[in-house]
Order: structure tokens, then C-alpha cells, then sequence
């Protein structure tokens, strides 16, 4: 049970990181329409700003997440794995809905300062990687 759980959060890991690696090479190679708002500095701003409220919450929260009393209660019971399916989709939206709006946000107002924060959250995501082991350990559960 545990492994389909991991599968499913590798499949929710995977998927955002190739959206935004084709949203990079789509971009690069001049397919898709690059710098469309890049003169609506309003809205350039009130979305940067929004943005980096929310990369500056989500990180600690996602790195966090598993170690809040009431949830990390719920993942040592014998209810873990169906926690665990919950919690870890969570976790990973937490950081990969902001770094596709970033790195889409990028490409519309070619402000390098969403491709940073993209960057970040891509780097952060790695520390919440859904391996197998991570996945028992984080249940309390033996993969015997």
C-alpha cells in the first residue's frame, strides 16, 4: 500500500518539474508568446509581490509540514499510509503550484525575478523528494 502512495507522490513530485522544464524550452525557443504584460507593470507588481508573500510562506511550511503536532499524529497511526497520501500532496503542491505560476509568470512579463523564485522552490522541493524510505520513515512504518 505504502508503494502506491510513493508512486503517486513521485507522479505529483515529476509531473510540475516537467511542465516547468517544457514551459523553459518551450519559452527559450521562441514558441510560446514571451513577454506579452511585460508593459502591464501594474499587475507585473501586484503579482511579484504575491508571489514572493507566497515562495516566502511555502517553503518553510513544506519543509515543516510533517512535523506539526496534529499531523504527524495522524501519520503514526495505523491510518499513516492514507495521511501520508494526503499530507505528502499537500507538501509537494505547496511548492510546485507557485514555481509553475513563476515560471509561466516569467515567460509572460520576463521579470527574472519569478525565474529566481522558481528556482528556489525547484531547489526546495528536492529536500521533500517522496523517495520509498522517506515515505516509511515519515509513517513510522518497517519496509519489510
Amino acid at each position: 500500500m505504502i508503494k502506491k502512495v510513493q508512486l503517486l507522490l513521485q507522479l505529483v513530485f515529476w509531473v510540475p518539474v516537467a511542465v516547468v522544464l517544457l514551459t523553459v524550452g518551450l519559452g527559450e525557443a521562441d514558441i510560446l508568446p514571451v513577454g506579452v504584460l511585460a508593459e502591464d507593470k501594474e499587475a507585473e507588481f501586484v503579482l511579484a509581490s504575491i508571489m514572493e508573500v507566497l515562495t516566502i510562506v511555502a517553503i518553510p511550511l513544506a519543509l515543516k509540514l510533517f512535523k506539526l503536532k496534529p499531523i504527524a499524529a495522524r501519520l503514526a497511526t495505523t491510518t499513516g499510509v492514507s495521511a501520508l497520501r494526503l499530507w505528502g500532496v499537500v507538501r509537494l503542491q505547496l511548492l510546485c503550484v507557485p514555481m509553475v505560476v513563476n515560471i509561466v509568470s516569467y515567460y509572460l512579463f520576463m521579470w527574472v525575478g519569478f525565474a529566481y523564485l522558481a528556482i528556489i522552490l525547484l531547489l526546495s522541493l528536492f529536500f521533500v523528494y517522496p523517495s520509498l524510505s522517506r515515505c516509511y520513515n515519515e509513517t513510522g512504518s518497517s519496509n519489510s
